[in-house]
């Protein structure tokens, strides 16, 4: 990162009058290529931004109000560079849109297009949460330890750290008049740690969802177009632990996410319902093992094993699929900015049989569902950060 000076006018003023303030610009760029061993039964070969490290820039700042007193914003814009367009669904400021109030003594209080406190206590302790990305993460995302939304409309509290420990806090608001819990969320969620240890865990509950197909009210409410599941409800619940020991990090993670009355999976390309009738819940039991190893501090290697299991209840029977996927990283930096790694996933689903893309190896980031029940995706990649 580095800090901006006279060439921005507008933030520049404010900046020479309070003495106290500053803004700063960052970004990182992340490109690789990809390799796909079975999408829909072909290979797929693909140029891919932004798996591990989403491709950025952004501004973020703060002002000395005095009294242990700060304002706080920050804008950030995802985008792919193979393309150059924005990420987010085409948003400007896509991944974080937020202005607040920081204090010292009592915390901060931020409004705006905010990451859920699942994102901010819970996904550090996954692997895609902490040292890598996208490959890692759970069957769909269900957990959205990988972002896969942000949340628009949203009132955020975060605790300061008080003997190790942080807690968080939000609300996101519908926006729509007589349905006020129509396409809300609200969460809350907290985190340990003390020297090596680190503890995370967090609750959310979301009403509503809406993708930008929808055409109604709720889709300008809390989570939009950038969602994983419509349905009428879903909860998310996380827990894990990290624990550093010298040049090693080991960690567990669990989540269970509830889906009920849904309609559709972002993830999905053929058929969403099961054959002669429709879904009534979507459940996900997530468990996870990871480690890594720095062998310099410029090198590491890193392994994670995840197993999902899901109970679907529809109104033609219940289906139980299974997915074990396990996943590889090897990162080395060629300085303090720029990294070059690669990785791996390997991904075996035990079928159900609900004539659906539930039936298939589905790697999130694999170019396609497979046509069977195995998948493999490999990827060498680039990343700068300034």
């Amino acid at each position: 990162m580095k800090r901006i000076g006279v060439a921005l006018p507008a933030i520049m003023i404010a900046t020479a009058v309070h003495a106290q303030s500053s803004v700063t610009l960052y970004g990182k760029i992340e490109d690789g290529f990809n390799y796909t061993t079975n999408a829909r039964g072909n290979d797929a070969y693909q140029m891919q931004s932004g798996y591990d490290y989403g491709s950025r820039w952004g501004l973020k700042g703060t002002e000395d109000l005095g009294a242990g007193y700060h304002a706080v914003f920050q804008l950030e814009s995802g985008f792919d560079v193979n393309t150059g367009k924005m990420s987010q669904g085409g948003r400007e400021f896509g991944r974080q849109a937020y202005v607040g109030i920081a204090s010292d003594q009592y915390g901060t209080l931020t409004f705006g297009r905010q990451y859920d406190p699942s994102v901010d206590m819970f996904s550090p302790m996954t692997a895609n949460g902490n040292w890598t990305g996208y490959l890692f993460s759970h069957p769909y995302d269900n957990d959205n330890t990988d972002y896969s939304f942000r949340v628009n409309n949203a009132i955020k509290y975060v605790t300061p750290t008080i003997h190790g420990f942080t807690a968080e806090g939000m609300y996101a608001f519908s926006n729509q008049a007589g349905g006020f819990s129509n396409n809300r969320l609200y969460g809350f969620g907290a985190q340990y740690q003390n020297g090596g240890l680190q503890i995370g865990a967090s609750y959310l509950k979301l009403n509503n969802a809406s993708s930008a197909t929808v055409a109604s009210a709720n889709s300008s409410g809390a989570v939009t177009s950038d969602n994983t599941f419509n349905a009428r409800s879903q909860q998310n619940i996380g827990i894990g632990i990290n624990y550093t020991i010298g040049k090693a990090l080991v960690g567990f993670a669990y989540s269970h996410v509830d889906v009920y009355d849904p309609t559709a999976n972002a993830y999905f390309t053929g058929t969403t319902q099961p054959a002669g009738g429709t879904w009534n819940a979507w459940k996900f039991d997530n468990f996870e093992v990871s480690g890594l190893y720095h062998f310099t501090p410029a090198l590491y290697l890193g392994a994670c094993y995840t197993y999902t299991q899901a109970s679907l209840s529809s109104t033609v029977g219940k289906f139980d699929p299974k997915w074990h996927q396990l996943s590889l990283k090897l990162n080395y930096d060629l300085s303090t900015r720029t990294s070059v790694f690669l990785e791996g996933a390997y991904q075996h689903a035990v079928s159900a049989n609900t004539g659906t893309d539930f039936d298939f190896a589905n790697i999130p980031g694999s170019a396609d569902v497979s046509s069977g029940r195995n998948q493999m995706v490999y990827r060498l990649a680039l990343l700068h950060m300034f």
